[in-house]
């Protein structure tokens, strides 16, 4: 069964998601980012234990120093206890400073890893996903989230595991020298707990809904630089404004909110820290009075109230950020979790029978043009020609169907021509063509083959596409034409050259001052979009496709160049099926084979002066 054409949305798969991820369902998949450097984690781990324990020792000490030496005035005793206490600070210390050295660069590591992971996931992911998704929001999920996360790891992680190691040993030393005294103070932190654990998940939607913002403002901000030219021509810069300033109060909004959300653990774990020693105050006082405590334990017993409660302070801005950390990182897993349906199926040895062809009508097919031979051969399950649609049809998600239960086939070295009205589905039967969108049924056979069973690059290298915007990377006009292009990667500017000139590619690069050194920058914005159209030309020939896909390809080029691009697609392999999209008739009126794409249906509108009475009435001509 083929597949049906998939949501990519990001936020509208979040807004339709059931229910969000728990905290620890979410924390689970972030510990799994952690694996790769387990035994410095471990080591750096069993340094914070052993730090906390050391701090941990040092009021017991000094409580029985209080009630065994100096009430006595055993002085002996206090400086014996005083160097134990300077030894343990000692190592303390240096447990402390190797916990740093091991997690120094850790931060940066887990950001090196996300990034490299989060790119290589959108160079899995087909065109759909790309033109569901704003590119703004993307950048601030790959640059602003993935950094929330290491200033967690590098800044938050280890004083939060402390945190957690010191309090945990105080509320076991509390226990063990007074248990009364022990759990009353801690009701308070009960108390905090039920807090934490009611407020958590709304803090977390909080920072969820401001880092959306976040990403939402900034592609909103490329989307406007990206089209300013039209703001400028338009002399709407006010629109600019407009669209900016709502983004910019709904980010202003929800960091306020999420602002406020965060600040909240701080006075209420404060206030609560502050209740848990006067508790502890009061009770050591009357159990003193009554004989059941002495002096020096209440002092160690204050001591640890403090190493319990104050711990509980820092993790109230350390949970914030864990937070913060959190909800970047559904952010960022929504990505990585993502699977493009553009999947790669076993090779078929052989092109299967053909169904039956959805009937046309006979004054499409006028009685002086024979049908195609290859048409003939596809309908008894030769592999014969080079392309066929077989029962295709498609929509995009949550949109109508484009195209419906359509048929036909491309014979090997014909010119084939794609018309219809704007928005009738000729660009996207070329995406189609080349496979970046599947067929939400029916099937695309390539050299006999089920085109979903070959492998991009053996995809790519049959069929090569002129996009009707053609996109340039920054860099020159060699690195340009020979992106994805690794038969002449390794050769100099003169066998280059050489190249060009067997593919009649000369004249074109004679276009450039500098030739193959000449510059492009920021996307190609130094040259005009007629000399970028010439670039991807050059891209496209140079691989020597089996197929070659025009999308107005010359929309922007003059009289005289589109003739020689003319002249230089005729000279391509005798086997070099050309599929071309253009408005111009002058453009179609040498192809083989004229296509009429509107309403779902592509048709063979036979002669010219046919596509031409289509091209005026909407439709097919009776």
């Amino acid at each position: 069964m083929n597949p049906q054409a998939r949501n990519y949305n990001l936020n509208a798969i979040a807004a339709s998601a059931p229910k969000k991820p728990s905290t620890w369902a979410s924390l689970k998949s972030l510990l799994a980012l952690m694996s790769g450097d387990r035994p410095k984690l471990i080591l750096a781990f069993l340094n914070i234990v052993v730090n906390s324990v050391l701090n941990l020792l040092s009021p017991l000490i000094i409580g029985l120093t209080i009630d065994h030496y100096i009430t006595h005035r055993d002085f002996d005793g206090v400086l014996r206890n005083g160097a134990i206490l300077l030894g343990i600070y000692g190592l303390a210390f240096a447990t402390r400073y190797f916990q740093t050295t091991l997690m120094g660069g850790y931060g940066q590591r887990i950001l090196f890893t996300l990034r490299n992971a989060i790119f290589n996931k959108l160079q899995e992911l087909p065109v759909a996903f790309f033109n569901q998704n704003k590119a703004g929001d993307l950048i601030s999920r790959v640059n602003n989230d993935t950094d929330r996360l290491n200033q967690f790891f590098s800044q938050s992680l280890m004083q939060f595991i402390g945190s957690i190691a010191i309090m945990t040993g105080a509320g076991i030393f509390l226990l063990a020298i007074n248990l009364r005294l022990g759990i009353a103070a801690m009701i308070p932190a009960a108390v905090l707990w039920v807090f934490t654990k009611g407020v958590s998940p709304w803090v977390k939607r909080k920072n969820a809904a401001n880092l959306k913002s976040v990403g939402g403002m900034s592609a909103e901000i490329q989307e406007s630089l990206n089209n300013f030219k039209v703001i400028i021509a338009f002399n709407r810069r006010d629109y600019f404004r407009k669209r900016f300033d709502e983004a910019n109060k709904t980010n202003y909004a929800t960091a306020v909110s999420a602002g406020l959300a965060n600040n909240l653990f701080t006075p209420v774990y404060g206030l609560l820290s502050n209740a848990g020693q006067l508790v502890v105050l009061a009770f050591g006082i009357f159990l003193i009075a009554k004989g059941f405590f002495t002096i020096g334990l209440l002092v160690s017993f204050l001591s640890y109230i403090n190493n319990f409660y104050s711990p509980l302070q820092q993790l109230a801005a350390l949970w914030a950020n864990f937070q913060v950390a959190l909800a970047g990182w559904d952010r960022i897993s929504g990505i990585l979790s993502m699977q493009s349906d553009l999947e790669t199926l076993p090779a078929l040895s052989a092109l299967p029978p053909a169904g039956p062809h959805p009937a046309k009508p006979a004054a499409l097919a006028p009685a002086n043009i024979p049908a195609p031979a290859a048409g003939r051969a596809a309908s008894n399950g030769s592999a014969a020609h080079l392309l066929e649609f077989r029962n295709v049809s498609f929509h995009y998600p949550d949109g109508k169907e484009v195209l419906h239960n359509n048929s036909f086939v491309l014979d090997r070295g014909k010119t084939y021509a794609l018309v219809g009205p704007t928005g009738g589905g000729k660009t996207t039967t070329a995406s189609i063509i080349a496979r970046l969108y599947d067929p939400t049924s029916g099937t695309v056979f390539l050299d006999g083959r089920d085109i979903r069973s070959y492998v991009p690059a053996e995809r790519t290298k049959k069929i090569g596409f002129i996009l009707q915007e053609p996109f340039l990377f920054s860099g020159t006009i060699r690195e340009n034409i020979l992106y994805g292009n690794e038969q002449y990667s390794n050769y100099s500017n003169e066998q280059l050259a050489a190249v060009i000139h067997d593919a009649n590619l000369e004249t074109l690069l004679a276009r450039f001052d500098k030739g193959l050194d000449t510059q492009v920058v920021s996307g190609g914005d130094g040259i005009s979009l007629g000399q970028k159209q010439l670039i991807a030309f050059m891209r496209a020939v140079l691989r020597n496709p089996d197929l070659l896909i025009l999308d107005e390809a010359t929309a922007n080029i003059d009289t005289v160049t589109e003739q020689l691009l003319e002249t230089i697609l005729k000279g391509l392999p005798d086997t070099t099926t050309r599929v071309i999209i253009a408005h111009r008739l002058n453009t179609i009126e040498s192809a083989d084979e004229i296509f009429f794409v509107n309403s779902g249906e592509i048709t063979r509108a036979g002669s010219l002066d046919q596509a031409v009475d289509m091209l005026l009435h909407g439709k097919r001509v009776s």
